[in-house]
């Protein structure tokens, strides 16, 4: 009878375990955010899950193309704006930006215009 082992999960292994040390005055400190801070906006009621176990999954099948769109995407967002995002999360962004635009505009909204169009 096989065993199975239960490992720590990432977050358990890589937590900080003591407050990060005070920089030097002087030296510009570049923070990288895995999550960003949300600004105090009311007009978007949909918001993505962001960071948390999630139990179901879908599988979308994308040219290659496309994919190298997501991907400089990711990085254009580490680079130019400290976010350090996955694919995954970058898709909850977007698909939750989507259905809120849709929310609002119904029929208006670029989703549904994009669908006509095709």
């Amino acid at each position: 009878m096989p065993r199975r082992v239960n490992l720590p999960a990432a977050d358990d292994l890589f937590r900080p375990t003591e407050p990060p040390p005070a920089t030097e005055p002087g030296l510009r400190e570049r923070r990288v955010r895995a999550v960003p801070t949300a600004p105090d906006d009311d007009t978007r009621t949909r918001r993505p899950s962001g960071r948390v176990r999630h139990d179901e999954k879908i599988t979308i099948y994308v040219t290659a193309e496309e994919l190298l769109d997501l991907e400089h995407a990711r990085l254009e967002l580490r680079r130019d704006h400290g976010l350090a995002v996955d694919r995954g999360r970058l898709v909850r962004e977007a698909v939750a930006l989507v259905l809120a635009d849709l929310d609002e505009h119904g029929h208006d909204s670029m989703l549904v215009q994009r669908l006509i169009e095709d």
